[in-house]
């Protein structure tokens, strides 16, 4: 069912960003000349990220204000509305209602301003599109900025990378750029987990435990297998009890629980694609009986599996082509 990760089984939280399966859902390649300023608007389910590769700027989310140099990647994980400009007090129109011609639907060319000296950034939103990525995101702050660090380091090197594509870039450059901006993503998410390991219960976590990652990335990657404590523990290379403990106390509940919840988050990610009915998914998830998974999958997700099908996947609509 799950494909097999491109990277060894060794790196648990590698592994699991596979599974979880970032998307980029908009990148846009921004050239603003003083005085300007632009609102963007709450998306939930994005993470939205922005690189200045020169010039200068001013973020304010959540009520606080904080300035961009050329060389810095922030993150805001949880689609909060926020705003860019050249200096405080400046106007900001909704970015909605700045022309901004895109290609493909997904790549945006912004020229704004008022002509004074520029600012180039590069901005997107991604999303991940595994439901269970929510556990994820939600373990992260409200804005994340990478510090010096040696993967601090390796953020920097992509972010040279980027602003010699975003200054002197040739053919093909947007879809470098696009690339080394889902990168970016990941490595700031990975920067702060490995800053955050064991500050709470919580998968993401977990992850690092040299014996409780393996057994999670084992769930993650064959989540429709006939798992019991007993096998994951194996897994683990430890007791059956010492085992149910220490994933209890890491991850925050105990171990078939979690399988549960994270076997209906997949069932989600299954049963949206319209491909596989409800008996299907039922089946492919271990479960003898339709009913019995219907009722795990409504208790889990807070809707019926026979909606969620119909519904099918959604994506997010970060802003509208203002030429629709």
């Amino acid at each position: 069912m799950s494909a097999a990760p491109p990277f060894p089984v060794a790196d648990p939280l590698g592994e699991a960003l596979h599974v979880l399966r970032m998307d980029g859902v908009f990148h846009c390649r921004c050239e603003l000349s003083e005085p300007w300023g632009m609102t963007l608007p709450a998306t939930p389910g994005c993470l939205w990220f922005h690189v200045v590769t020169s010039g200068g700027a001013r973020l304010t989310v959540a009520g606080e204000e904080r300035t961009l140099r050329p060389g810095e990647l922030v993150v805001v994980p949880h689609g909060t509305g926020h705003v860019l400009r050249s200096a405080t007090e400046v106007p900001a129109p909704d970015i909605r209602s700045i022309p901004h011609p895109t290609l493909g639907g997904r790549y945006g060319l912004l020229h704004h301003g008022g002509g004074g000296p520029v600012t180039r950034m590069v901005c997107g939103a991604v999303r991940f599109a595994h439901p269970a990525a929510q556990d994820l995101v939600d373990r992260l702050p409200p804005l994340i900025r990478v510090e010096a660090s040696p993967l601090g380091d390796r953020v920097q090197d992509t972010l040279r990378l980027l602003a010699a594509e975003v200054e002197d870039g040739g053919p093909g450059s947007d879809a470098v750029v696009t690339r080394l901006a889902d990168v970016l993503v990941i490595q700031a998410i990975r920067a702060r987990l490995a800053s955050d390991r064991g500050a709470r219960p919580g998968w993401p976590g977990a992850l690092a435990d040299a014996r409780i990652g393996p057994a999670l990335a084992a769930v993650h990657r064959e989540p429709e297998r006939d798992w019991t404590v007993a096998a994951l523990a194996e897994v683990a290379g430890m007791s059956r009890s010492a085992f149910a403990a220490r994933f209890t106390e890491l991850v925050g509940e105990p171990a078939m629980a979690y399988l549960t919840r994270w076997r209906m988050r997949a069932a989600v990610d299954v049963l949206s694609g319209g491909g596989v009915t409800v008996a299907e998914a039922a089946r492919r998830f271990g479960y003898r009986s339709e009913a019995a998974f219907t009722r795990a999958f409504a208790r889990v997700n807070g809707e019926s599996a026979g909606r969620v099908r119909r519904r099918g996947p959604t994506v997010p609509e970060v802003f509208a082509d203002p030429g629709r």
